[in-house]
C-alpha cells in the first residue's frame, strides 16, 4: 500500500517542515495541499520554486504523486483558472501527476439548471486540460456531497465521457460519499473502475464532513474501500485528508500517523 498523508495535516508548518515530519514517521507519499501550494506560489516562478521543492522533498524520501487544486477556485471564472494554471505548472515541476479538482457549482449566478452547470464546467475543464496537454498530469474530478452533477461515480463519468480526454479521471472522497445519497463505497469504486486515479480517505458519522481518520468513530467501511480498490487494480496512493485530526501537538499527530498505518495495513493484509 502506498500510504499517504496530505501535506496540510501540518498546515501550521512550512512546506519544507511538513516534509520533515512526514519523513520522521515514514510516510514516503503525500498530496501537496491547496494551502501549501499557495505558499510555494507566493515565492515566485512556479517552475523554479516547484523544482527546488521537489529536490528538497526527494532528499527526505518524500514524493507528491497527488496534489489538490485550490479548493475555493471558481473554475468557470477566467481569473481563477489563471491561478489554477500556475498551480498546475507548480505541480508539473514538483512531480504531481494527479491533480484533484472541485467542480464549480455556479451558485453565485442564482438558479441554473444542471445541464447549464455541466455545460459551463465542461468548457472550464477543457481549458485546463488544454494547458496540460503536453504533460502527464491528470485532472481528477472529486465527488461532492449533494449536487447531482458531481455526487456519484456516474455523475463524474458523464464529464469523462463528454470530454473524452486521457487527462481526466476521478478522485473518490470517502467522507463526501458517506454524506451523499449514494453511500455505497463499493459501487462507486466498481463504477469508476480504471477511471479512479486518486483517493481522499476520510471518515464521518453522517452528520457533517468531519474529516476523521479511519478509527471506527465514523460510518465509512474502510475494509471494503481497500478491498474494492485492490480488485480494480488501483495503483495510486491511499491518501488521507483529515483536518478533523490535526488540532493536536506535533507529537500526538505523529502517534496518529503510526496508528493510521497500523489500521490501514491491517485492512490491506486481510
Amino acid at each position: 500500500m502506498k500510504l499517504s498523508m496530505w501535506s496540510s495535516y501540518y498546515i501550521e508548518l512550512s512546506p519544507e517542515d511538513a516534509v520533515l515530519e512526514l519523513e520522521k514517521y515514514g510516510y514516503k507519499y503525500s498530496e501537496l495541499s491547496d494551502e501549501h501550494s499557495m505558499v510555494l506560489l507566493d515565492r515566485g516562478d512556479a517552475t523554479q520554486v516547484g523544482e527546488k521543492y521537489k529536490e528538497f522533498a526527494a532528499k527526505h524520501n518524500v514524493t507528491f504523486p497527488q496534489g489538490h487544486l485550490k479548493l475555493s477556485a471558481k473554475i468557470c471564472e477566467e481569473d481563477d483558472r489563471a491561478l489554477l494554471k500556475r498551480q498546475l505548472d507548480l505541480f508539473k515541476a514538483v512531480g504531481v501527476k494527479y491533480a484533484v479538482l472541485h467542480y464549480d457549482g455556479l451558485n453565485r449566478y442564482g438558479e441554473l439548471d444542471d445541464d447549464e452547470i455541466r455545460r459551463r464546467n465542461v468548457e472550464a475543464i477543457k481549458d485546463l486540460i488544454e494547458h496540460i496537454k503536453n504533460t502527464d498530469i491528470v485532472i481528477c474530478l472529486e465527488n461532492m456531497t449533494k449536487a447531482e452533477v458531481a455526487n456519484s461515480a456516474e455523475a463524474l463519468l458523464w464529464f469523462i465521457n463528454e470530454i473524452g480526454n486521457e487527462h481526466l479521471a476521478i478522485c473518490l472522497d470517502t467522507g463526501h460519499l458517506n454524506l451523499s445519497p449514494y453511500k455505497d463505497q463499493a459501487h462507486f469504486i466498481r463504477t469508476a473502475s480504471t477511471n479512479l486515479k486518486a483517493l481522499h480517505l476520510a471518515d464521518n458519522d453522517g452528520s457533517g464532513d468531519q474529516h476523521l481518520m479511519p478509527s471506527a468513530r465514523g460510518q465509512v467501511d474502510f475494509k471494503t474501500v481497500i478491498a474494492e480498490t485492490k480488485k480494480i487494480g488501483y495503483d495510486g496512493i491511499y491518501n488521507l485528508e483529515i483536518p478533523g485530526e490535526r488540532n493536536e501537538p506535533l507529537e500526538i499527530k505523529g502517534y496518529k500517523l503510526e496508528y493510521i498505518r497500523n489500521i490501514l495495513n491491517y485492512y490491506w493484509n486481510l
